[in-house]
């Protein structure tokens, strides 16, 4: 992303923890060799083949006051050799080592990747405690629980390149005995999924009432695909199953991700970049319904860098996070914008 859309920073003493970003290197040889572009996703795949600590760093260091971090897994730097249940192992051993370079203080006070949440494979049931078990070693201290994505839908063409399974992952009972092994641990669970299958998540979250849930990006909206032009029709769909998975206590949810072309909002990839303030006015029924329904006490901002560049640079996000915000007591910025994420992923700053 280029600085074309660059706007004076907005609140630059607010401190943010960012709570979720991936980092990633994908050569040029494996990029050419890619198909044809069919999916906004993959424009982005080709748009930032390398996003490491200096990428990470840089965005951090563009204005707003980024104080720490949580890395949210993406199939990063796995194991290439040992049992494939224990390949994402070197997801973790590869983001300590970042989150070691910044705790050097080198680099300054920012803590990057002050929580690392990683992944494996639940549906190992009750064998996956040892690939936990490793991960949290992996984490020297830093580990907080796991995502598995349910990301799934009938039509190809809404995940592209993302459409890898069926629908259902979170009912299997397999994956509910391995979910039935985390809590014990200490750890939490992200979920990705799209809207339509939100149900599965309130079933998930109200079998297992103990088990701290994080949804990410809002459960993503849908208005590409089958869904082009029924994003609006199916909101209300949205908000009540955002209503409904409000009511486990358990359950927080990030504000986010709406940047991405899931949604099918004209900010994606738009030419010019849209402001921070035409972000913030498609993005507000979508993080005040969470925010009415969640309470600022279980909600955060997440950039999903790089992911969410398709639509803004870092620094043009927060700003529409704070545009969003603004009519927020200090309080309220604080839990938005750093306490809560701060507590759900147990971070110590």
């Amino acid at each position: 992303m280029t600085d074309a859309g660059a706007e004076p920073i907005l609140e630059p003493d607010l401190p943010i923890v960012d709570p979720h970003h991936h980092l990633w290197d994908r050569p040029a040889a494996a990029i050419a060799a890619l198909p044809p572009p069919k999916h906004g996703f993959d424009h982005i795949i080709r748009r930032v083949p390398r996003y490491l600590w200096d990428e990470l760093l840089a965005d951090m260091r563009r204005g707003h006051n980024v104080v720490a971090t949580v890395y949210m897994e993406c199939g990063a730097m796995y194991r290439a050799d040992g049992p494939a249940a224990l390949k994402p192992v070197g997801e973790i051993e590869f983001v300590n080592g970042v989150a070691a370079m910044s705790a050097s203080n080198v680099y300054g006070p920012l803590r990057a990747c002050a929580g690392i949440v990683g992944h494996a494979d639940l549906k190992l049931g009750e064998a996956v405690v040892e690939v936990l078990e490793a991960e949290i070693a992996a984490g020297g201290g830093r580990f907080r629980g796991i995502r598995q994505s349910a990301s799934a839908d009938e039509d190809p063409d809404v995940l592209g390149p993302l459409h890898r399974q069926g629908g259902g992952l979170y009912l299997q009972e397999d994956f509910r005995r391995g979910f039935a092994r985390l809590a014990p641990l200490g750890l939490s669970f992200d979920a990705w999924m799209l809207e339509p299958q939100l149900p599965d998540l309130i079933d998930l979250a109200r079998t297992f009432p103990d088990t701290t849930i994080v949804l990410d990006h809002v459960g993503t909206p849908l208005g590409v695909g089958r869904y082009a032009g029924r994003r609006e029709e199916r909101f209300p769909i949205w908000r009540d199953a955002i209503r409904e998975l409000a009511k486990s206590p358990k359950v927080n949810v990030k504000l986010g991700g709406l940047a991405m072309v899931f949604p099918g909002f004209p900010s994606f990839m738009s030419d010019p970049p849209a402001t921070s303030v035409e972000l913030a006015a498609e993005w507000k029924p979508y993080i005040e319904t969470c925010i009415e329904a969640f309470g600022v006490e279980r909600c955060m901002f997440e950039s999903n860098f790089p992911v969410d560049i398709g639509s803004c640079s870092y620094d043009v996000l927060w700003n529409a996070f704070k545009v969003l915000a603004k009519g927020c007591t200090p309080a309220e910025k604080t839990a938005l914008f750093s306490g809560t994420a701060t507590k759900v992923y147990r971070l110590e700053l």
